[in-house]
């Protein structure tokens, strides 16, 4: 394996700036990872990755998701909100 050249170690930081950047913006942001998948950035600390089949599963599931969520939040730890 070769060593990558000094503009290619460059392009690399500049691209992690702009992303360590971004992702505190609170804002979400979606990435195709390097497996294909779909990351969902902003919703926590961590992203989301789930692969497309996922992720329109989960879409389809958006309804019942909502019920649950309204049935159980008295249970549920919510995040002040500022």
């Amino acid at each position: 394996m070769t060593e990558p050249t000094k503009e290619e170690l460059l392009a690399r930081i500049a691209e992690l700036e702009k992303q360590a950047g971004s992702k505190r913006s609170g804002r979400m942001e979606f990435e195709v990872s390097e497996k294909g998948g779909v990351s969902v950035y902003g919703l926590g600390r961590f992203p989301v990755t789930l692969y497309y089949e996922q992720w329109t599963r989960l879409l389809d599931a958006s309804d019942a998701l909502r019920t649950f969520l309204e049935e159980n939040k008295a249970k549920l730890k919510l995040k002040a909100t500022e």
